[in-house]
């Protein structure tokens, strides 16, 4: 599971043939934090400022966020949270730099960066949502999630009697594919991470 990542830069949204976001947003996300995701309108792919967490339309609250920033790809089309947009093929991207993961040395957690080894941004397959609470519209996003428990790098995360999970990254060259797809297209995208594109090392805070 992945509850804290680092967004891309605002000017690096050029490398994803993308122009500068007009908003602004933290460098360090969490849930309930605002921050950039990428989308498709079927005529153009754009920007817009998300709640990491998703928001289901029966919410009452933001709280929910801090609850549903994962879903796991095995279970997104039944559960309460994340069916709705599931159903409807509301498919996202998130823009990182890089994502942090728990990895424990001598039974203690540290906190690991995971990034690609040219240091250029990349893309992590998501679902989104539109709501309103309290009369106000709030857009949200869930980072999908896929067992990683034979992986020979995600694998290492996590407490080591945890199940292993990864977030899955779309390459550039299926990322408007992903955009576009139907929920019963979407395990077609469900990448296990190149191992030979990514590296880590310990990030404290």
């Amino acid at each position: 599971m992945c509850a804290n990542y680092e967004p891309i830069k605002r000017a690096q949204a050029i490398q994803l043939g993308l122009l500068e976001p007009t908003f602004e947003y933290k460098s360090d996300i969490y849930p309930g934090y605002d921050c950039p995701l990428i989308f498709s309108t079927g005529d153009a792919i754009e920007w817009r400022e998300v709640k990491f967490g998703l928001v289901p339309k029966w919410a009452k609250d933001l709280k929910i966020c801090r609850s549903t920033y994962n879903a796991r790809t095995e279970t997104v089309h039944e559960k309460p949270s994340f069916r709705n947009a599931w159903a409807k093929s509301q498919f996202a991207l998130i823009p990182v730099q890089s994502i942090f993961e728990p990895k424990y040395i001598n039974d203690k957690a540290e906190r690991w960066g995971i990034f690609r080894e040219d240091k250029q941004p990349f893309t992590v397959a998501a679902i989104y949502e539109n709501a309103l609470i309290n009369g106000k519209q709030v857009r949200s996003m869930s980072m999908l999630t896929i067992n990683a428990d034979n992986h020979s790098f995600m694998k290492q995360f996590h407490k080591p009697e945890d199940e292993k999970r990864s977030i899955i990254v779309i390459p550039d060259q299926y990322r408007e594919d992903w955009l576009n797809c139907k929920n019963g297209e979407a395990h077609n995208f469900f990448f296990d991470m190149n191992i030979n594109e990514f590296t880590t090392r310990h990030m404290p805070r």
